[in-house]
């Protein structure tokens, strides 16, 4: 369990900030803060290195919720920062545990910080994301060929591969009484020439735990590449945690979400 430091605020009559250094002993005087670490005085805020503490580079972080209309199911699309810089971003709700944001995805916009949430989802998929907007149903393949590690499944024409399939999707299969999804690949291509009597898509099941789609019984799904089709992350609230890194002097004035109902 690790040691924080806690601040007390005699105008806000609480305890507002949780320190991640810990000295040994530590005191206010002439307005300033003094403490004590392995034997040596150090006196605080007196330099422009940010986040160091006794030699130690620590990070800034706040943790906070977005819980208006909590009965209401949502989707949490962005990330607005009104701050000075842009800050590293995980979220997780009572549906989803992997939304984040990297700081360099942020652009800025009339003065404040936006971004798309990403979904970094797992591979193979868990049970619960099966049940999210990013899977997408293909139909029963009619046959596998090519090689163990670029299977290309193969559709009757009649079979919509359809427009939302892109490469880089992951492709899941289920077999008879179609209740256990499990991993065939990454999309490595796709090919509809009806004409020519091609309907096909090209795997790369060389990754940890794909399995060889069953020719004839096999209803084959995707998953859409969860970092780069900002779904956003599904939830009734949502518990945020933005991280800091800099050594310079940042400010942060307010966090903010573009929220949308979820209509299932």
């Amino acid at each position: 369990m690790p040691n924080y430091t806690l601040s007390y605020s005699e105008s806000a009559q609480g305890w507002p900030s949780f320190y991640s250094f810990y000295p040994d002993w530590m005191i206010g005087m002439n307005n300033y803060l003094y403490s004590f670490k392995g034997g040596n005085l150090y006196r605080h805020n007196t330099n422009e290195t940010r986040n160091n503490f006794y030699g130690e580079q620590f990070s800034s972080q706040v943790t906070s919720v977005f819980n208006d209309s909590p009965l209401q199911n949502k989707l949490f699309k962005t990330i607005n920062l009104e701050s000075d810089s842009a800050w590293d971003v995980t979220m997780e709700t009572d549906i989803q545990t992997t939304g984040y944001i990297e700081a360099p995805w942020f652009v800025k916009k009339e003065g404040a910080w936006f971004a798309y949430v990403r979904s970094s989802g797992t591979t193979p998929a868990s049970q619960g994301e099966y049940s999210l907007r990013s899977v997408n149903g293909i139909g029963r393949n009619s046959s596998v060929s090519g090689t163990t590690s670029a299977p290309t499944i193969n559709f009757a024409l009649t079979t919509s591969i359809g427009s939302i399939l892109s490469v880089g999707d992951v492709a899941y299969f289920s077999t008879p009484p179609y209740d256990t999804p499990q991993l065939a690949g990454v999309v490595t291509s796709i090919n509809v020439d009806l004409p020519n009597g091609i309907n096909n898509i090209v795997l790369d099941a060389s990754i940890s735990g794909a399995v060889t789609p069953v020719p004839n019984e096999s209803y084959i799904m995707f998953v859409k590449n969860q970092v780069g089709e900002s779904n956003g992350i599904l939830g009734h609230y949502c518990k945020f945690v933005i991280t800091n890194d800099d050594t310079s002097a940042t400010e942060l004035f307010a966090v903010e979400s573009d929220v949308m109902k979820s209509n299932p």
